[in-house]
């Protein structure tokens, strides 16, 4: 088949052909970037996070979707009026055995705001999960959930200093008001 490129037709056609393919490539680029602003902005340092963990913008993009997909398909609940307040009550029991015992108390807050994010509808997994699912409705409390978690982990072999144990009870008593305090879901979401 010889094309010929003097035909008027011909060269119309490859103009319409050509603006429809930048026309194309342009509408994906704004697309992209919308979708990576989106992202940028409801999960904050968490899409930093992901993009420095996945090596691309693009593999955290679609990891942080995943995640939107996976917490969307939790049911995840406000706690009842009882639940409010025998976890504000565990909370106090908690804090208030900082004092005399740091690094037990620290512990129990990492167990408490695990047995909070259960109670809310969290399901009980490995913390990067439980980490990872979080994120999604509450980005902002991502970096200081990994930093208490870490203290409250961390071996005998690495002991804790006391401005540190301070540090991630403050970090969990932010972590646990937003949890305990937050509103419905779906209010969040639509915000």
């Amino acid at each position: 088949m010889n094309i010929d490129w003097a035909n008027p037709q011909v060269i119309t056609a490859a103009f319409v052909l050509a603006f429809i393919l930048v026309v194309g490539v342009a509408v994906y680029i704004i697309h992209r970037r919308k979708t990576t602003a989106g992202l940028r902005k409801r999960f904050g340092s968490e899409y930093d996070r992901a993009v420095q963990e996945h090596g691309s913008e693009r593999k955290a993009e679609t990891r942080l979707a995943d995640r939107e997909t996976r917490v969307d398909s939790l049911k995840i609940r406000d706690l009842t009026a009882t639940e409010r307040l025998r976890f504000l009550a565990e909370w106090q029991t908690v804090q208030s055995r900082f004092v005399d015992h740091p690094k037990g108390a620290v512990t129990e807050a990492d167990e408490l705001v695990a047995s909070l994010l259960q109670a809310r509808g969290y399901p009980v997994s490995s913390f990067d999960q439980r980490a990872a699912d979080i994120s999604v409705d509450h980005p902002g409390l991502m970096e200081n959930y990994r930093s208490a978690h870490a203290i409250a982990v961390r071996g005998s072999e690495v002991e804790a200093t006391t401005e540190e144990l301070r540090t991630a009870m403050i970090h969990y008593r932010a972590i646990f008001d937003e949890l305990v305090q937050a509103p419905s879901v779906m209010e969040h979401r639509a915000a």
